[in-house]
């Protein structure tokens, strides 16, 4: 049997099973070998050297954004007689980029990068092919499609609103098979494999979704029979296996309804309210500066201006942090564009961008900085290096 044929048997067994306190620890356990054939079928074969075109794309810019969705939900519909277009048409309205769209399905089959300009930054929006169901076990390129995905720093899933909520169930369902966890933080469990000792088993908070008997039974299901387990919060079963597999990506997830032309008022107020939510139409070009304000808000990005002593601001060119970010990694930040990768070199930016180890000789040199801006309770005001600095500050950074 293979492994799609075992993954099959047991989610069919899940579906089967009535979940109750008797069946805790067998679903426990299906959970723990679901996830593990999932794991192995995502691993490349060795023995295959197929030669095609890939989705891998370098990263550029400050951010970068999947659009993910169906094939056929970016454009408009047949009420106003024209096409459905896939999310092409959302890249191209939004970028200077031109996707080919078209009436009929599937009219994009490799990933097409486009930059949106937003307020001093440079936003990666990457354009990959519809995802259909089954794309986890790779049917339709899904697994290169979601390997792209998990790159980036912000997930837009582009659905129709006209089919309800279908579209996204089946598209989490599909991301978080592959390990894609959306607007979720990461478990508060810690979880040390062991050379001795068997298996330390504590928590700090009252557990109802999780036992030691369950975490033990897990851990045998993955051959480990020596670890360090301490639960900071109240986590499930799912929870405690993503922490155990080690290789789950968690980032922010904007679910975008497109069609909005095609569906009531009522219905459009409603999907409005859910949250995460944005809702616009692609060809009436409704409500996108929205989704563009709603996007910079969840990628997190600040713009920092700099000053030369005695000189006007350069508002030509900014530095782009994550928000949080202190004047000492504008200090040690290289100049615009800091967190641009390098060819052949992946960047994932972190809550607070970590970019001191570049240059550091500018930040052991620091005497001090004078801050114009919100941050700040008078302008100029003299600060160290751990002042947090906010959107669209100027600083002067003065040496020793």
């Amino acid at each position: 049997m293979g492994i799609l044929e075992k993954i099959s048997e047991i989610e069919k067994e899940i579906a089967r099973t009535q979940k109750n306190k008797a069946t805790e620890y067998h679903l426990g356990l299906l959970k723990a070998k679901l996830a593990k054939y999932r794991a192995q079928l995502l691993e490349p074969s060795k023995s295959s050297s197929s030669k095609g075109e890939g989705f891998d794309v370098m990263k550029s810019g400050d951010a970068r954004v999947a659009l993910i969705g169906f094939p056929s939900v970016g454009g408009a519909g047949p009420p106003l007689q024209r096409p459905a277009f896939s999310q092409s048409t959302f890249l191209s309205l939004m970028t200077s980029t031109a996707s080919e769209a078209a009436s009929y399905e599937f009219t994009t089959l490799t990933c097409i990068p486009g930059v949106i300009e937003y307020k001093g930054a440079n936003i990666q929006l990457l354009d990959l092919p519809g995802i259909i169901e089954g794309a986890a076990q790779g049917k339709g390129r899904g697994r290169q499609v979601i390997a792209v995905a998990r790159t980036a720093d912000v997930v837009i899933m582009m659905l129709d609103a006209t089919k309800g909520e279908v579209q996204r169930s089946l598209l989490e369902k599909e991301l978080g098979s592959v390990g894609i966890r959306l607007n979720k933080h990461k478990p508060n469990i810690y979880f040390k494999p062991k050379k001795g000792g068997g298996i330390s088993f504590n928590s700090t908070v009252t557990l109802t979704q999780c036992s030691e008997k369950l975490v033990q039974l897990i851990l045998h299901e993955y051959k480990i029979f020596n670890a360090e387990v301490l639960f900071r919060e109240d986590c499930s079963p799912d929870e405690f296996i993503d922490v155990l597999m080690g290789n789950r990506v968690y980032m922010p997830c904007l679910y975008v309804y497109n069609k909005i032309d095609q569906i009531s008022m009522e219905e459009v107020d409603r999907l409005a309210r859910k949250p995460d939510s944005v809702v616009i139409s692609c060809g009436m070009k409704l409500n996108l500066d929205y989704l563009l304000e709603m996007l910079w808000e969840y990628l997190a990005l600040t713009c920092i201006y700099t000053k030369k002593r005695g000189q006007r601001p350069d508002f030509t060119d900014a530095i782009i942090l994550r928000k949080g970010a202190s004047v000492e990694h504008v200090s040690t930040c290289p100049g615009p564009g800091c967190f641009r990768a390098q060819p052949g070199l992946t960047i994932r930016l972190s809550p607070v961008p970590q970019c001191h180890r570049i240059h550091r000789s500018l930040a052991s040199q620091f005497k001090y900085a004078l801050v114009w801006g919100t941050s700040t309770k008078y302008s100029p005001q003299r600060v160290g290096l751990t002042h947090t600095m906010e959107h669209e500050d100027v600083i002067q950074i003065v040496k020793k």
